[in-house]
């Protein structure tokens, strides 16, 4: 891999998997790359959880706290969860093995928002980073890295960690280099300055990731591909929602509140998020721009037929089709995507000012307008808060969308109470189901809660969620949010009892 390795001296610290896992010990503290399942490291984790099984059916407990990006793939969590070796783990995850661990009460968790995960490293919330373990695409002759399909908080965790280890993969194209904006700007307040981006594309930092290269203990090469999980094509209910999405942004520009090219759009990952971008498609829009965490299949569809003239994000989240979508025309991405650290994708001073249309998922909404985005029953986490925080606390609009039943209609995802928090009635200007779409700017609580159960709670769920808030408005401690405390929360006590919110 003598083209990848280009620097004389770290070509000698080349070395295999096992190898280079033996400098992680137990109870340390281990960084590593990754982003929604593009650039994170594939060898190193599993030779690591090879040694963690090893020591456990010796009698030795071998656990590490594992700082990411944000999720990352099952050759990372899947395999260090299934091993017993994640001790602590934050921000965002997605691998099962974690999720029931974690659920199981037997693997620690932060859920964080991803703005805040480098800024406090830096600050030192964390402790020390001992060991950094970081997917490049190269190494060039004077040291500097080539980041790969996702930059994450890799600059951070480059900086900070006492030793770094390195997998450089192949798999990776070469072209990548010239499509990451790795700004060095930041520092620890009272010396902070503004941040010079004003637009999203432009150009603040450098093409390369720094590193000292006395840090670097091992090097790992590998020819690996990431690892995304393909996305169903749109169902019946992620069109529609999508539609009542589209029909509100033309009334929006229509009523002047978003120029004829809107604002630089923010979606999370997913079906309905794909269906949106999908029908943005035949929406009539040209030049867009997206200034968000991920790139998906839709938005590499629309900067091909230039609906979106350029899209920022830290990584990709691609599926297998979309991959090779991109790397058969990644002469032609490279020109219109800029990838950034997630301390600036996900920025609050930059979504603010540059007043992004922030569109994310949810599992369930209460009639006031709380959205709960991370936890089922109050309880049981499925991925994490991610970055719709970061976005929705600061976006120029910030809409909220899912199906208004889960579970073939057993659930309803409109609910008399949100049974956990992540976004406030504060933060939550739009809500989305098939059903339709509620407006909530501008209105009062209980203005809020009509408009609710007359556009997004499901026909079967209706009479339910008004009874319930008539009853509420006549009954409650106070008339401000109107609220049952028992009989809100029996909505999910009757789900975990029985699986169904039905009566």
């Amino acid at each position: 891999m003598n083209d990848r390795i280009l620097h004389p001296a770290l070509a000698a610290r080349v070395c295999s998997a096992e190898e280079a896992a033996a400098h992680i010990r137990h109870g340390q503290t281990v960084a590593m790359s990754g982003f929604t399942g593009a650039g994170y490291p594939k060898v190193v984790p599993q030779a690591l959880a090879s040694r963690m099984r090893e020591a456990h059916a010796a009698g030795e407990d071998f656990r590490v706290r594992v700082l990411t990006g944000a999720s990352t793939a099952p050759e990372l969590d899947g395999e260090l969860a299934r091993a017993e070796g994640i001790q602590l783990r934050l921000p965002y995850q997605s691998d099962p093995a974690v999720r029931e661990r974690i659920n199981a009460g037997t693997l620690d968790y932060i859920d964080l928002h991803l703005s805040h995960v480098a800024q406090y490293t830096w600050f030192g919330f964390f402790g020390d980073v001992d060991v950094a373990v970081v997917e490049v695409a190269a190494i060039r002759e004077d040291g500097r890295l080539v980041p790969s399909s996702s930059v994450g908080n890799n600059k951070t965790w480059l900086d900070q960690a006492s030793r770094v280890i390195l997998e450089v993969n192949r798999w990776q194209p070469m072209a990548l280099d010239g499509m990451h904006d790795v700004y060095y700007g930041t520092a620890r307040p009272p010396n902070r300055k503004p941040i010079p981006l004003v637009q999203p594309d432009d150009r603040i930092g450098e093409r390369y990731l720094r590193v000292d290269p006395d840090k670097i203990v091992a090097i790992v090469e590998t020819d690996s591909p990431d690892r995304n999980t393909p996305f169903a094509p749109p169902d019946e209910d992620s069109r529609r929602i999508a539609g009542h999405l589209l029909d509100f942004l033309d009334h929006e520009v229509r009523r002047g509140r978003l120029q004829p090219n809107l604002l630089p759009l923010q979606s999370g990952v997913g079906n309905i998020a794909n269906a949106v971008l999908a029908g943005l498609q035949d929406g009539g829009y040209r030049g867009l721009t997206a200034f968000t965490e991920v790139i998906q299949d839709g938005m590499l569809a629309l900067l091909k037929s230039g609906v979106l003239r350029m899209a920022s994000a830290t990584a990709f989240s691609l599926s297998p089709d979309g991959i090779d979508e991109f790397n058969r025309e990644i002469d032609f991405y490279r020109k219109r995507i800029v990838l950034r650290p997630q301390e600036m994708s996900n920025h609050p001073e930059l979504i603010r000012r540059l007043g992004c249309i922030a569109m994310n998922g949810m599992i369930e909404a209460d009639l006031y307008g709380h959205v709960n985005s991370t936890h089922v029953a109050g309880s049981r986490i499925m991925n994490g808060i991610g970055g719709s925080g970061d976005f929705a606390r600061n976006a120029y609009l910030s809409v909220f969308m899912s199906p208004s039943t889960a579970k073939n209609g057993k659930v309803s995802s409109i609910v008399p109470m949100a049974s956990h928090v992540d976004h406030t009635e504060h933060d939550v200007m739009v809500l989305v189901t098939e059903q339709g779409l509620a407006d909530l700017r501008g209105l009062s609580p209980k203005q809020r809660a009509k408009a609710v159960i007359e556009h997004c709670a499901h026909p079967d769920y209706r009479p339910m969620l008004q009874d319930y808030f008539d009853r509420a408005c006549r009954d409650s401690y106070g008339k401000h949010s109107p609220h049952l405390l028992g009989e809100a929360l029996a909505w999910h006590q009757r789900f975990v009892e029985t699986g169904s919110m039905r009566r």
